[in-house]
């Protein structure tokens, strides 16, 4: 009984605790309140509706935002800007409004009282652009800038396109719970620029331009220092600022950094299908994520964003929802494939897709009628031939022999003559007919399907945009398909990539799928913002000798100019001789990482059985291991471990490549290839290597294995 009452008197202080607790909290915030209160009064011009609005908003200067009221549009006499409220959550551009009647949304439009009230928020978006081109100076995404319609005396939470709607009491509430995007020397620089370029529309005597926790008890306190006294300040100080920034956070807020001419290219308006290139570490990823939010931003319809593999779509979701939550739900991330499936059912159209009965079908085909024929000449192993099949006639499309026999097989190094095309074309038929009598489909068959079904119902898409990374992995039907869903309508079809990182067989030329990037369509970036000069180099030196066609068609060597950004990387080599050795060497590297390096950190495989091997190795060294096939882009304290391939499109700062020189198995079980394609093999097998390496920002690690030699 005694401990029960002891147990209840314990429970009772700890409610009377959090009473008090609570109780302290209520008379601050009262007093915040009334505080801000009193100054918002303190701008005598503004009305009583801005006033309490901007209360609200001075009760954010406590949590590190500031408040720019009544300026000045750029570029015109008389036109105000209401509200500039940046903060840890970005920028804000507000237009209080006191209207007697609360305001409606309905089929796009603003309303209020029975009237249309939509050259407000045209005025708004206007303001807005204006905003957007000030910081787009700094190298902020223009995703960053929202524009918000605050009511007084009206309860709202709405959305009317990009523009956000909230009541007096709504505002404050929405705006805290913004996840933090900018540190608070960010918000300070911001609010700095920002002032300069919006100036006071009015200057009452006791208007200060910005508002600080500060501003109750020092006006002097509020003001930013003049650029001129701050050196720190300037434009091209506050881009190097941004970028360090963002290279001290977690690596998954890195990969939102832009820099102006990157920037220039998310913003610009393109009459047709576009394309951007350029080497590994350009931020062709980001500027194509970038870009889908700045569409979704500008227009009302859906926006696709597609790549080959199957963990990209996850990662790049996560990046982008932390980057412009209000149109993330608005972006379809998916792999091609995926997406393909889900749009053929969607619409009626049967799909038998079974990997397993379709490696099968091929087999047959292979014992049949490829391994005694003419092939083996070339290459004796059936994966070769199945890769022809794969890539060079269903994933271009071709149905007839003629078309096949005269067709250029691009990035494949064998020469056929005429009776080897023959012997392909007959495995194809047999394959064709085995795979027909099990009835099923293999992945080229439901990417053709579904360019049939869009084919036909050409103008009639779901999508505003469509947005390809990695284009160079797609198949040539693949990128017919989604063409064919936006045409070439203006700023409709945006193709990313780099010929150099083709981890896949075969290829195609653009103008091969009807797309025709003309003039400043075609953009090559040149910067790489990701490696130092010494990852580069050594990442450049495997395929230094590989020159290689891109999709324009364009002959380009292996070695390419590269302006370069970042100096600080290092590349790390670990020598051993033996398995055993190398790898107690990688342990020995891991296991000296803080959690948060460790976050930072991959451990990237050629082929399947490596990372079978590494799991288990890791594991039982006591390291946490995330597999890149179930990483989704949050951050997580655990080194990531996966292929080459899965590693495309994403970076770390800390990548570690184990038995890296090994050279790829050929195969054939006397271990002999045909010269021809055994470049061909090796040929890819560097690409990958090069994909693997630029993955790296601050450190590159590569581990070998060389037994000694005696004497």
């Amino acid at each position: 009984m005694a401990a029960g009452s002891a147990a209840g008197g314990s429970a009772g202080a700890s409610a009377a605790r959090r009473a008090q607790q609570a109780r302290r909290q209520e008379r601050l915030l009262r007093e915040q309140w009334q505080a801000a209160r009193a100054r918002a009064e303190r701008w005598e011009a503004a009305s009583e509706g801005e006033q309490r609005v901007a209360a609200q908003l001075l009760m954010l200067a406590e949590r590190g935002w500031r408040l720019l009221v009544d300026r000045r549009w750029p570029g015109t006499r008389a036109a105000n800007v209401d509200m500039l409220l940046i903060g840890p959550g970005g920028v804000f551009v507000i237009d209080v409004k006191n209207w007697r009647a609360a305001p409606e949304t309905s089929a796009g439009r603003l309303r209020a009282g029975g009237f249309s009230r939509d050259e407000h928020r045209r005025k708004l978006l206007a303001v807005t652009k204006a905003a957007e081109s000030a910081v787009a100076s700094l190298g902020m995404s223009p995703v960053a800038v929202r524009p918000l319609l605050a009511f007084a005396g009206h309860r709202v939470d709405a959305e009317l396109g990009r523009v956000r709607l909230l009541g007096e009491r709504e505002i404050g509430p929405a705006l805290l719970s913004e996840r933090t995007r900018l540190s608070a020397e960010s918000v300070r620089a911001l609010t700095e620029h920002l002032e300069r370029v919006f100036p006071e529309y009015e200057a009452p005597p006791a208007a200060p331009p910005a508002v600080t926790p500060h501003a109750a008890t020092s006006d002097t306190a509020s003001r930013i220092p003049d650029a001129a006294s701050d050196g720190l300040f300037d434009l091209d100080g506050l881009r190097d600022a941004a970028l360090d920034e963002a290279r001290r956070a977690p690596i998954e807020q890195w990969m939102t950094f832009l820099d102006p001419d990157q920037l220039a290219l998310v913003r610009r308006n393109w009459a047709g299908p576009a394309r951007i290139s350029g080497p590994a570490g350009t931020g062709k990823t980001v500027i194509a994520l970038h870009r889908a939010a700045y569409l979704a931003q500008r227009t009302s319809g859906r926006i696709l964003y597609v790549t080959f593999a199957n963990n990209l779509p996850r990662v790049q979701a996560t990046f982008l929802k932390a980057m412009a939550p209000a149109v993330a739900d608005r972006i379809d991330f998916r792999s091609l494939h995926s997406w393909a499936q889900d749009y053929l059912r969607d619409r009626g159209v049967p799909v038998h897709l079974h990997k397993e009965k379709a490696e099968t079908a091929f087999s047959f085909a292979w014992k049949h009628v490829g391994r005694n024929s003419c092939l083996t000449e070339i290459d004796p192993l059936h994966p070769y031939w199945r890769e022809e099949i794969d890539y060079v006639i269903k994933g271009r499309g071709i149905t007839s022999f003629e078309e096949y026999a005269a067709l250029p097989r691009r990035r494949r190094r064998a020469g056929l003559r005429r009776p080897h095309r023959q012997a392909v074309w007959s495995l194809y038929e047999a394959y064709e007919a085995q795979r027909t009598e099990r009835a099923v489909h293999d992945f080229n068959d439901v990417l053709s399907l579904a360019l049939a079904e869009a084919a036909g119902r050409i103008g009639h898409s779901a999508y505003t945009a469509v947005v390809v990374d990695e284009v160079q992995d797609l198949t040539l039907v693949g990128v017919r398909l989604l063409h064919a869903l936006v045409g070439d309508t203006p700023n409709g079809l945006l193709l990313v990539g780099d010929g150099q990182q083709a981890v896949y067989p075969g290829g195609f030329r653009l103008s091969d799928a009807g797309i025709d990037i003309r003039g400043d369509r075609g953009q090559v970036l040149r910067a790489n913002y990701r490696n130092s000069k010494e990852i580069v180099d050594t990442a450049l030196s495997v395929v230094a000798e590989d020159a290689f066609e891109d999709l324009d068609g364009l002959r380009t060597p292996g070695r390419r100019d590269i302006d370069l950004t970042y100096h600080d990387g290092e590349v790390q080599r670990a020598v051993l001789p033996t398995l055993a050795a190398h790898d107690e060497a990688l342990l020995t590297a891991l296991r000296g990482l803080t959690p948060q390096e460790l976050a930072g950190s991959a451990v990237l495989c050629p082929a399947k059985r490596a990372i079978e091997h590494y799991q288990r190795l890791l594991t039982r060294a006591g390291l946490r291991v995330c597999s890149l096939d179930r990483y989704d882009g949050h951050p997580v304290e655990a080194v990531k471990l996966g292929s080459y391939r899965r590693a495309k499109g994403l970076e770390f700062k800390r990548v570690y490549l184990p038995q890296h020189d090994t050279p790829p198995p050929t195969g054939a079980p006397d271990g002999r290839t045909p010269a021809e394609t055994a470049d061909e093999r090796a040929e890819l097998a560097r690409s990958q290597l090069y994909v693997a390496m630029t993955r790296a920002r601050d450190v590159l690690w590569l581990g070998s294995v060389r037994p000694v030699r005696e004497n």
